[in-house]
């Protein structure tokens, strides 16, 4: 009976490694098997310890404590921890019901020394997958039928970058008007929004702003099909994410299943996008003239119906021009008057850790962290590289892009930075090769305070400049 306790604890073990990638990666077996950040973990902390039992089962007390030991001091790194979700917990559950139950078996029908290890992780997985598919269509039966007792007009919004700005910044122009509700953080997933309406969206809701999000072809598809918008905005699109769907033009076929909803009234598309023109597609992007960034904000000149209007916003960043105006169309289309969305426009609220100016100890710190394309990230240094005093960028250089998009960066940053400090280990190789200004390689995040503190001083700008995980 020890020894099947010192195999379940085992195995719950490799199930705690499991599902945390699985959490990590959406739940989503073939992204942590073919599109992993870090797939050497696999081999150091899931691979190793089973090969390692059935060589030394008999040891496997031993291996309780140096597996127990290995996984505490890689988590204590980890600044995306595991979360106990109801999910977690009921795979926990039924992983160790399996695991007694195959070791009941094995233990009156055959012999110790044949406890399963692998088999109960399958059996659990397919288990657990097979139960969260029939929670989660009751979970949609549930938001639907609540979506309909509300019946609120539906905006939403999806874009390869920017479109938790956009929804934002829709939400600021139009609440005071609406009854307005928007989806929390950057939650852009079919089963994030229907936790959203089911736990959240008020019964008195008049407008219900949503983002839509993908990692594959058919996922925006799901979230138009389920919320049928009233309105749509499709804004800028790039070569985000672009190894899970391989082309650019995947992405955009991806981004406009938003505007398959067969009560759309209207749908605001960025004109960098070729499509067939219909009444209810409006265009914009080239209708923006005049863009002015600095560190106060934003002044942009908007060409609306023929005639050209001029907007100022206390937003950091000119490409920041593109996700107002977005905004400043779907407001006007909600019946909100020009004059009064200028003067809304010229309040509107920086989005944290996008372009979030901060001032402490005598130093600026512009917190982009949230920030992670080639196009914004670049515009970002041009926005500061005129600040007098000296400049350092803390990245981990672009995340689910390509070597040649982060070739292009480096070279931006040597351009504009008198220091860098790198984080993360995807583009660490990339980066050094590209830039001559000094660096500092940082392989704990933890120390990244400590390194600031030691290599900053007063009148010193620190822009941080996306972020990864620490197992990226």
């Amino acid at each position: 009976m020890i020894y099947i306790l010192f195999h379940l604890i085992f195995v719950m073990m490799l199930g705690y490694y499991l599902i945390l990638n699985l959490q990590w990666y959406n739940y989503r077996f073939i992204r942590i098997v073919l599109h992993h950040h870090n797939p050497y973990m696999h081999i150091f902390l899931f691979l190793t310890p089973l090969f390692a039992y059935y060589a030394l089962r008999e040891y496997v007390w031993a291996l309780d404590i140096l597996y127990g030991a290995a996984l505490y001091l890689w988590q204590r790194k980890l600044d995306k921890k595991l979360v106990f979700t109801s999910r977690v917990k009921r795979f926990f559950l039924i992983l160790a019901f399996i695991t007694l139950f195959l070791d009941a078996v094995a233990f009156f029908k055959f012999n110790l020394s044949l406890l399963p290890t692998l088999l109960p992780l399958v059996l659990a997985l397919l288990i657990s997958n097979l139960l969260e598919k029939m929670l989660f269509m009751g979970y949609k039966n549930e938001a639907k039928k609540r979506l309909e007792e509300i019946d609120p007009l539906i905006v939403a919004v999806t874009a390869s970058y920017g479109k938790t700005s956009i929804k934002n910044f829709i939400y600021q122009l139009v609440k005071d008007d609406f009854n307005a509700y928007k989806t929390p953080r950057s939650v852009n997933t079919l089963a994030g929004i229907l936790k959203d309406i089911n736990e959240k969206l008020p019964k008195e809701c008049g407008l219900y702003i949503v983002e839509a999000g993908a990692r594959q072809r058919g996922d925006i598809a799901q979230i138009s099909s389920f919320l049928n918008p009233h309105y749509a905005v499709v804004a800028k699109v790039g070569e985000q994410h672009l190894e899970y769907f391989k082309t650019l033009q995947n992405i955009i076929l991806t981004k406009l299943e938003l505007i398959k909803s067969n009560r759309l009234k209207k749908a605001f598309i960025w004109d960098g996008i070729d499509i067939k023109p219909r009444d209810e597609f409006i265009k914009f992007g080239k209708n923006i003239k005049n863009i002015k960034a600095n560190l106060d904000g934003v002044k942009f000149d908007m060409d609306i119906d023929g005639r050209l209007h001029s907007f100022k916003a206390p937003i950091l960043g000119d490409f920041n021009a593109l996700n107002i105006a977005a905004a400043i169309l779907v407001a006007k289309e909600l019946g909100i008057e020009l004059e009064e969305i200028k003067k809304r426009v010229a309040k509107l609220k920086s989005i944290e850790h996008r372009l979030q100016k901060i001032e402490a100890g005598g130093k600026t710190i512009i917190d982009d962290s949230f920030n992670g394309n080639l196009e914004g990230m670049i515009a970002s240094y041009e926005l500061v590289k005129d600040y007098k005093g000296r400049k350092i960028v803390v990245t981990p250089g672009i995340m689910e892009s390509t070597d040649e998009a982060n070739e292009k960066l480096a070279k931006k940053i040597d351009e504009v930075f008198d220091m860098v400090v790198i984080t993360g280990k995807i583009n660490r190789e990339i980066l050094s090769k590209n830039i001559s200004k000094p660096k500092i390689i940082l392989d704990d995040k933890e120390k990244l305070q400590d390194v600031l503190a030691k290599n900053t001083k007063a009148g010193d700008l620190i822009l941080f400049s996306n972020d990864a995980p620490a197992y990226m």
